[in-house]
């Protein structure tokens, strides 16, 4: 049986909330939503919410062909920037899909592709990498979808030799405040 503390944030199975543990007691948990509402829910009902949670972050050096030394500063520097990846792959992001319809998948990967978006924009992280795979293209469509709403970011198809055409690479301009 899951542990549920104040402050833990949580999925309801089966449906489409997610909030933060306000109560808890025995096998009551009470949850307080985004928008404010505070909810009852029977333990059994709930997840821990571990979709944007960041254990290990791997700073791969990505390898750059020598060009002439007539290149501009600030080239050299952006192709030396490491990029933060993110795998996007379903199996990557929970631990079991039995139950989920493609729907709720794709929600899923963009949910998790926004959140940490706006963590790489929070932190400062100059770069990201999302590996959406190739499929049919939805995810791609979707993540291109998302990834427009924002005006300080630029992205382009990530480097074919190391990901096929399988990844989006993401370049986040930093303001000079701050």
């Amino acid at each position: 049986m899951q542990q549920f503390k104040k402050g833990d944030r949580v999925l309801v199975v089966d449906e489409d909330l997610a909030g933060v543990v306000a109560f808890a007691k025995a096998e009551s948990i009470t949850i307080r939503t985004e928008e404010g509402l505070e909810l009852l829910f029977n333990v059994s009902e709930l997840i821990h919410d571990r979709s944007f949670e960041i254990k290990h972050v791997e700073v791969k050096p990505e390898t750059v062909a020598k060009k002439s030394l007539s290149r501009s500063q600030s080239k050299k520097r952006a192709a030396q920037i490491h990029a933060v990846e993110i795998d996007l792959h379903i199996h990557q992001l929970v631990k079991n899909e039995k139950g989920m319809d493609a729907y709720d998948k794709l929600n899923l990967q963009i949910d998790t592709a926004r959140h940490r978006l706006e963590w790489a924009i929070r932190e400062r992280v100059p770069k990201l990498v999302f590996i959406h795979g190739v499929g049919q293209g939805v995810l791609r469509q979707e993540l291109e979808f998302l990834l427009d709403r924002y005006s300080e970011v630029t992205y382009y198809d990530a480097d074919f030799q190391k990901y096929g055409r399988g990844a989006t690479e993401v370049y986040i301009y930093q303001s000079k405040i701050n």
